[in-house]
């Protein structure tokens, strides 16, 4: 090769060729601007029919729901974080019998609705009164506040423990093998070692079942639990006005959103070594 053909800069690529205007970019389009129509309407809707007297009078309602909705959906996540445990070690477990026990829990509470497990505890079990009441549990199963908590612990220690048996199982089979060969027992083994890893990789996905769990926490206001939906159908039922609606859809939105940058602020703060 010559001189004078190694001093010729080399030839940029040709431009790509512009994208076509394909009937789903189309759709996608018009889609978008439906929604946009759709959500400027409704804002103007709602500040044009605001209503400050209402908003004074069932305000503290709204909050004191909202104060209820938090305290389910984190005693509920709590409890079944500490009850997944023991499911995980079943499904894990090399004995048929708790392996198959664990797993038809698991598979139960996440094969069937939330609502109707709800519906099973708190009008189901109130067929069992007698007994309930002859081994003195009737106390709490009559309550629908506890009807609710039972259920949502359930539920959420079923998603959880698959969850955290997935980060168990992500673990690289060498840490098992380092662990063992520095001769720690296998229980110290598995905390020590297996379980924060696991836990690293499964904090995402406890962050989507803890905001699954505060939407789906609405369906307790069927059974008369008056959480954050339970004090807005009262409302509703008073004024027939939507806007209830809407402030609790509003409500709901910021309890995701708080989350959502809660859960992102925590996952990058306990990552932070891994992207070094």
């Amino acid at each position: 090769m010559s001189i004078a053909e190694t001093m010729i800069p080399p030839q940029a690529p040709p431009p790509a060729p512009p994208r076509p205007y394909t009937l789903s970019r189309f759709l996608g389009s018009v889609t978008l601007g439906i929604w946009l129509a759709l959500g400027v309407g409704i804002f103007f809707t709602v500040v044009e029919g605001w209503d400050p007297e209402k908003f004074s009078r069932y305000g503290p309602s709204f909050l004191s729901g909202l104060g209820v909705t938090l305290m389910l959906v984190t005693s509920s996540i709590l409890m079944g974080a500490i009850l997944s445990l023991p499911v995980v070690l079943g499904r894990m477990s090399k004995h048929k019998f708790w392996s198959w026990l664990a797993y038809a829990y698991v598979y139960f509470f996440r094969g069937t609705p939330l609502i109707t497990q709800l519906f099973l505890v708190y009008y189901g079990l109130g067929s069992f009164r007698p007994q309930l009441d002859a081994i003195g549990l009737w106390w709490f199963f009559r309550d629908a506040w506890n009807c609710a908590l039972f259920t949502f612990t359930l539920n959420t220690a079923a998603y959880q423990a698959e969850i955290l048996r997935g980060a168990i199982e992500s673990v690289p089979r060498g840490q098992h093998e380092g662990a063992a060969a520095l001769g720690l027992p296998e229980r110290v083994a598995f905390f020590k070692v297996i379980l924060p890893q696991a836990m690293i990789v499964a904090l995402r996905p406890y962050g989507n079942e803890i905001i699954l769990m505060v939407k789906g926490s609405a369906i307790v206001a069927i059974v008369t639990v008056f959480d954050l939906m339970g004090e807005t159908r009262r409302a509703f039922s008073r004024t027939f006005d939507y806007q209830m609606y809407v402030w609790a859809a509003v409500l709901y939105l910021l309890i995701v959103e708080v989350l959502r940058n809660v859960w992102g602020w925590l996952e990058a703060r306990l990552t932070r070594h891994l992207k070094r």
